[in-house]
């Protein structure tokens, strides 16, 4: 199959057959180059890295989940350097297509994984989400992705970034795709009750930009027409930029804690923001962490109030549509960190956290979330192919 969207990582594709009779036979999927596939190199993005690191001689986790499941893999997709992106732009590789938006960049760092699936290479992909790194994309491409819970999901064979925050994801075009391959992986039947009530997170909506809250609108009334009980909150009282600052604070400094022997030992090559990101987790003090640690107590404390069993809350995924290729270092740094405030509390709080495609501004797709709490993963899947059967 061509790649005349530069999704897949150069060289030889992948292509190993799913068992037959699975629940997933038929279906294809792609896996972003972090997840270990026995025989081929995983290069995380970055050249240095796979060239450091030995030849996997088993499936990550995931990989072997879906294959197992019958679903065929087609291929290893490009990541941001070392996961360490949110727009989806990786300067030894280039950057995927996003073809809701060809001129748009597709949101990383499980840049190439979206584009696959956004343009119908593949049906489904695996991601990484540790910042926002499935959700982002999911948004910009116009596509279903999940954060599952942290925690739940084996990460084993999955290259790591920040632990206390990284999980496995997932993308689909369609509800029904999306609902099949998260039965599987959550090793759990998708079901047909639904919460019975919503929370609408007025902070989080108060942040993004102004079309993006009214692109959203008729699907949050879509949503209170299923659900019935519906409230506002605002979802971070200390306000969403103190949780991100926690968020920046206790994620770089694991990244560097995850990097740091392979840095030492290889000095290996980086595009400047990424460098840039990883110097700035070293130098972060003590004092810093801790504060942040408390921060995130703090905040999963909000996230169990907000949402006992039955409750959900929504949310923009993302605070505005894809931005422009190419932009300048000055420019995207202004963007990632807006993007950041809008997807923090995953990291932070580890609730799951499901993106609905559904709302465009001026063309460009925008994605609602919807977040419920620990270990309700597969009711957020429920709502969403509810949502879409509307």
């Amino acid at each position: 199959m061509p790649d005349d969207i530069n999704a897949f990582v150069p060289g030889p594709r992948v292509h190993i057959e799913g068992r037959r009779g699975g629940p997933l036979s038929g279906l294809t999927f792609a896996a972003k180059d972090l997840f270990d596939v026995a025989g081929h190199p995983t290069g995380g993005g970055n050249p240095d890295w796979a060239r450091a690191n030995p030849i996997p001689t088993r499936h990550a986790w995931a990989v072997q989940r879906l294959l197992d499941a019958g679903a065929t893999l087609i291929g290893k997709t490009i990541t941001d350097e070392v996961s360490l992106g949110i727009v989806g732009e990786n300067a030894f590789y280039g950057t995927p297509i996003n073809s809701r938006a060809p001129d748009r960049v597709p949101g990383g760092s499980s840049s190439g994984s979206a584009a696959a699936v956004a343009a119908g290479l593949c049906d489904t992909a695996l991601g990484t989400d540790t910042g926002g790194s499935v959700r982002v994309p999911a948004s910009f491409c116009g596509l279903y992705g999940i954060r599952p819970t942290h925690g739940r999901l084996d990460v084993s064979g999955m290259m790591p970034q920040a632990p206390s925050s990284d999980t496995a994801g997932w993308f689909a075009r369609d509800s029904d795709t999306f609902a099949r391959v998260s039965s599987v992986m959550l090793d759990e039947s998708i079901p047909t009750n639904l919460p019975r009530r919503l929370i609408i997170a007025v902070d989080a909506f108060g942040f993004a930009e102004p079309e993006v809250g009214a692109a959203l609108q008729p699907m949050v009334e879509r949503l209170r027409a299923l659900i019935g009980e519906i409230r506002e909150e605002v979802m971070a009282p200390p306000g969403i930029t103190q949780w991100a600052r926690a968020q920046r604070t206790l994620q770089p400094s694991e990244a560097w804690l995850t990097f740091k022997d392979w840095i030492d030992r290889d000095n290996p090559r980086f595009a400047f923001s990424v460098a840039r990101n990883i110097i700035l987790g070293s130098m972060i003090p003590e004092s810093e962490r801790g504060w942040a640690r408390l921060v995130r107590r703090e905040a999963r404390g909000r996230m169990h109030y907000l949402l006992p069993e039955g409750t959900i809350l929504c949310l923009p995924t993302t605070p505005f549509p894809a931005p422009k290729r190419g932009e300048p270092l000055s420019v995207a740094g202004a963007q990632r960190d807006r993007l950041l405030c809008l997807c923090c509390h995953g990291g932070l709080t580890g609730v799951p956290q499901v993106s609905i495609p559904g709302a465009t501004v001026d063309g460009l797709p925008v994605g609602l979330s919807i977040v419920g709490g620990p270990g309700c993963d597969a009711t957020l899947v429920a709502v969403a192919r509810a949502l879409e059967n509307t």
